[in-house]
């Protein structure tokens, strides 16, 4: 399939995500990442790991992490990076959060996400990079995921392998996919390029999908 052909399928899909997050009451959200997060904190290699990538959420139409941020930020053994996008180079970056004070001082910027300011302090060493299910963003049961276009988690991923020279998996590096239900879709219904990174988890409130639970051919793709 043609990249071109590739686009269009993937234009066409977001929008129908879009329109189905759009219809989800706020309170469904909510009771859906109640029960996604605990299944997060319940994960072994989450208890084990010491350096998490975590999003910070818009206030509607994805998976809500507050709680699992406060978690990390109140565990002393453990150390929170979140996302920025830096807009002069339209490239992302992490910035650590150290306490809640910090997460609570963190300014409102675009759809209502909390806007870190400062840059990346060179944390090469994530342990688990949690990867959102945002507004239009979609994954399927074959663990591939449809991001909003601009690429920033492929090209972070890309990157950080690339500096860290590590080959892929991550040395045992967990990358999640946090997904509402409805963002959940059957396997290869995501279509994806060469460039395209696959999760090696996503966990939805009914879900936990790793690449054991794959067939072969799937697993191998």
């Amino acid at each position: 399939m043609s990249t071109t052909v590739v686009r269009a399928n993937k234009r066409a899909l977001r929008k129908v995500i879009r329109t189905t997050l759009g219809e989800l009451p706020a309170e469904d959200i909510q009771s859906q990442s109640r029960a996604i997060i605990a299944k997060v904190m319940a994960l072994p290699a989450f208890q084990s790991s010491r350096t998490f990538s975590c999003y910070l959420s818009m206030p509607t139409a994805e998976v809500q992490t507050a709680s699992l941020i406060t978690d990390i930020l109140t565990d002393n053994r453990k150390k929170l990076f979140v996302p920025i996008i830096v807009s002069e180079s339209d490239h992302m970056d992490f910035v650590r959060l150290h306490d809640e004070q910090d997460y609570r001082n963190l300014p409102i910027g675009l759809w209502g996400i909390p806007q870190p300011t400062t840059q990346w302090n060179n944390e090469k060493h994530l342990d688990v990079i949690l990867l959102p299910g945002r507004w239009r963003v979609a994954f399927d049961r074959s663990l591939s995921r449809l991001g909003h276009g601009k690429g920033y988690y492929d090209k972070f991923l890309s990157s950080y392998i690339t500096a860290a020279k590590r080959p892929r998996p991550l040395l045992g590096k967990l990358i999640v996919g946090l997904a509402l239900q409805q963002q959940l879709l059957d396997a290869r219904s995501v279509p994806i390029t060469e460039t395209d990174w696959k999760v090696d988890m996503v966990i939805t409130p009914d879900d936990i999908i790793t690449k054991d639970d794959l067939p072969k051919d799937l697993a191998n793709a």
